[in-house]
């Protein structure tokens, strides 16, 4: 007999790590930022987690190796740490002056007895200084011996004592060994909590992390030293340089990581692809059967068939009719060039937009590489001009606080001519953005400006822009825009754009993006939100 035994997840359990695991955690954390050492760095932070395990990260670590920190100190004072080798000090200067009064009454004596009586008040300070003046009775030269081999340990603890002594309040009253066992204790607590602040995994002090955390405290640092090296090694992360970077590897992971997360969002819809007015390639989904209806295309399910005229009338010879033709559910789709154009003006920063937008963005391309890849997909980033993004460069783009404004007119020029090198009897633009134009080209020269008020419109960068919407109308190119703003001058703006192209507008929230996008590029429904 097998048994099968659960216990409750307390750390301890061996966790089993894969490079795609490891990666897509560090996907996750890539969406919100531009840089892929920072992102690692995160993950270590943070740690993750999915159904069947969980890797502590080293704030976690941290935060747990600061309350063990608080209470070794929690409970003891050191009020009277000192108080052992004070009073031997103080046996021996008394002695040394005893032996000073029983000289006689000179000149060298009254100035030992000074000495004597000047020594510093800091207990480490006054015994080096009385190393130097010596000692001239009995055995007091054995005792200054036994003190100054302490002093190392004195030194230290007079500084602690300066700088924590505050934080050991407790009713504990020490002794000096007793103190200096727990400084030297707390001083390898705060070397391992600077280790794990520093987040270098190499320098972490593994078998003090165990003995102070448990050995679970060891495996978490072991397995993030593991993840790092799985990113590598499965080959989603290169360097160049001194700069970490993904590879395309990367990359197109995590365009499929960000499809499917927006995919679990949606509603079940119809599977397929581009829904038309036109009949193009002809997508069977075999895993659907319907009726035949007259006129359709005759993707016969023969064994569906069979079955149905069998069910009405056993036997043989058979008798098929009509009513009993199952076919295959079909999709027709045509091929399509599109362009989707990224805002990427300091405003995108808030609420996360360019985060989702770029999302978004990699979670398209991924979508069309693998359902539909014969149409185009091109990516225009635009801020007080435009540029191209590349898939590769996508992951790590951000959105742009050194050039705060925003050129759609030079974003649809260069969408346009994108589009013009990959003709399609479908060509759309997809514009992402939270605000209206405020800057713009003429006559070969860039012009900027600010809106007329707060919240309002820059009236002559509207103006261009709609001008060249017009021109990109006329080349028979389908602009939908999404916003991620409401503001009225926005949708004033936008609406202008939808009475010349003829496309559609829709205003979202950044986390609901993606279903909308989506689902308007597969289904192409007319939605009314």
């Amino acid at each position: 007999m097998v048994r099968i035994r659960y216990t409750a997840w307390d750390g301890t359990q061996r966790v089993r790590l894969t490079s795609e695991r490891v990666f897509d955690r560090f996907g996750d954390l890539l969406g919100v930022t531009d840089d892929a050492r920072q992102a690692l760095e995160w993950m270590l932070r943070q740690g993750f987690s999915w159904d069947d395990g969980q890797v502590a990260g080293l704030d976690e670590l941290l935060d747990r190796l600061r309350q063990v920190l608080r209470e070794r100190q929690r409970g003891a004072n050191l009020e009277h740490a000192f108080d052992e080798l004070r009073e031997r000090f103080e046996r021996l200067r008394d002695g040394e002056r005893a032996a000073a009064d029983a000289d006689e009454d000179d000149e060298r004596v009254r100035e030992r007895r000074r000495q004597l009586d000047e020594l510093p008040s800091r207990l480490s300070e006054a015994l080096e200084r009385l190393r130097e003046l010596g000692v001239h009775h009995g055995d007091g030269g054995e005792e200054l011996e036994a003190l100054l081999e302490q002093l190392d340990d004195l030194r230290d603890l007079e500084e602690f004592a300066r700088r924590f002594g505050s934080l050991l309040d407790g009713s504990d009253s020490l002794s000096f060994d007793e103190a200096v066992a727990l400084m030297r204790e707390l001083e390898r607590m705060r070397a391992l909590e600077a280790q794990l602040a520093a987040g270098d995994l190499g320098a972490i002090d593994l078998d003090l992390l165990s003995a102070l955390l448990g050995e679970e405290g060891a495996e978490a640092v072991r397995l993030l030293q593991q993840a790092v090296e799985l990113l590598w090694e499965g080959g989603f992360v290169q360097t160049r340089g001194d700069r970490m970077q993904l590879s395309p590897k990367g990359v197109r992971r995590i365009g499929q990581l960000a499809l499917r997360e927006i995919y679990q969002r949606l509603v079940r819809d119809r599977p397929g692809a581009h829904g038309t007015d036109h009949r193009g390639a002809v997508e069977l989904r075999l895993h659907e059967t319907r009726p035949y209806r007259h006129g359709e295309p005759f993707a016969l399910d023969l064994v569906g068939t069979l079955k149905k005229a069998l069910a009405r009338k056993p036997g043989v010879p058979l008798d098929v009719r009509p009513e009993d033709f199952e076919v295959y559910a079909a999709d027709h789709s045509t091929s399509t060039s599109t362009v989707l154009l990224l805002d990427m003006s300091w405003s995108m920063s808030w609420e996360g937009r360019f985060a989702a937008a770029k999302r978004v963005a990699l979670a398209l391309e991924s979508l069309i590489r693998t359902r539909f890849p014969r149409d185009y997909f091109g990516i225009v980033g635009f801020y007080t001009r435009a540029v191209e993004l590349r898939l590769a460069d996508l992951p790590e783009a951000s959105w742009n606080m050194g050039d705060p404004f925003t050129n759609l007119q030079d974003g649809l020029r260069l969408a346009s001519r994108l589009l013009s090198q990959h003709p399609s009897n479908n060509r759309q633009m997809i514009v992402v953005t939270d605000g209206q134009p405020t800057a713009y080209f003429a006559a070969g020269r860039l012009h900027c400006e600010w809106p007329l008020s707060f919240g309002g419109i820059s009236v002559r960068a509207a103006n261009e822009t709609l001008r060249e919407v017009e021109r990109v109308t006329r080349q028979g190119v389908v602009i939908n825009t999404f916003m991620l703003d409401d503001s009225p001058s926005l949708r004033a703006f936008v609406e202008r754009l939808t009475r010349i192209n003829k496309g559609r507008a829709l205003y979202t929230s950044p986390d609901r993006l993606g279903e909308y996008l989506l689902v308007d590029y597969v289904a192409k429904k007319r939605k009314r939100v």
